[in-house]
């Protein structure tokens, strides 16, 4: 096995090319539910092992439904992570999430219909509690570490999961925000609720790239306007990251990490013992 790391980064290939990170190897790890987008970066940041992933692979050529989601996370999750930040491209469905700002989003809604969102089944059922999707303390720590380059940080709002690879029609994006939604994106569903099931600590550290198609004196989003606020932000996630790993608290003031502990419906005698060797990393300390 790879050396364990704590901490783990997904997000575009561009946030490992930084200045500090030292001893970086890539590992090509296989997991049962095949290889993950990319190879996993590990290097060492201030003297803190970091994890990074290029969600979409190198070179951007996964589409957000074909992202090997599972397999990403039980990659990260064989490395020891604990804790993992998203960094991710959003649309803004607000007047006061502009262009530019980072969101670090308190709730979620998955409004994706084509992702496998669970590691269990195949004889094996767990209901996770997913409430409060993202870790309020890495949420905490993952905030403060923002703020520190003074970039402009909205903390909390709804973020909900588009499908894709398409944009939102007028349409939806009005619904969107009818209903209440802050920020719009296509890949913190099912993220989020896999690391909750590999009882992980996740957050999103959101750049609004845009305001999606809704607002009526601004240009409808393109790939382009993404592209040139993402390239802009580039170095505020990188100095946020260095933040954070500075100052990351050792231990873990949340329960993330006993989350399947109340979540586990099934008699341990009648799983499959192929489930049981497929999902040992994840429930290996309830079925002794």
């Amino acid at each position: 096995m790879a050396e364990k790391v704590s901490i783990a980064i997904i997000g575009g290939s561009g946030l490992y090319h930084m200045s500090g990170l030292q001893d970086a190897k890539e590992h090509n790890i296989d997991t049962p539910f095949g290889k993950p987008s990319a190879p996993v970066v590990v290097g060492s940041l201030d003297g803190t092992s970091v994890a990074f992933l290029a969600r979409h692979g190198i070179g951007h050529h996964i589409t957000p439904t074909e992202v090997p989601y599972r397999a990403n996370i039980y990659a990260l999750k064989s490395l020891g992570v604990e804790r993992v930040i998203s960094i991710s491209a959003c649309g803004s469905l607000r007047e006061d999430y502009a262009p530019g700002h980072i969101v670090i989003p308190d709730n979620i809604f998955d409004y994706t219909k084509d992702r496998a969102r669970t590691f269990f089944g195949e004889g094996l059922v767990a209901h996770i509690g997913v409430a409060d999707p993202f870790c309020t303390d890495l949420s905490d720590q993952v905030e403060m570490a923002v703020r520190e380059t003074s970039a402009t940080t909205h903390r909390g709002g709804a973020f909900i999961t588009i499908e894709g690879p398409r944009f939102s029609t007028k349409a939806e994006s009005n619904a969107y925000r009818a209903w209440g939604m802050s920020i719009i994106g296509m890949t913190a569903s099912p993220e989020t609720f896999l690391a909750r099931e590999a009882e992980m600590c996740y957050t999103v550290m959101a750049h609004v790239t845009d305001y999606d198609v809704w607002h009526e004196s601004e240009a409808p989003v393109t790939v382009e306007m993404v592209i040139q606020t993402l390239n802009k932000n580039t170095q505020v996630a990188q100095d946020a990251i260095r933040n954070l790993v500075r100052g990351l608290k050792t231990e873990r003031n949340c329960q993330c990490g006993q989350a399947l502990s109340t979540a586990l419906i099934t008699d341990p005698k009648v799983i499959p013992a192929g489930t049981r060797k497929k999902l040992d990393l994840l429930v290996g300390k309830y079925y002794k």
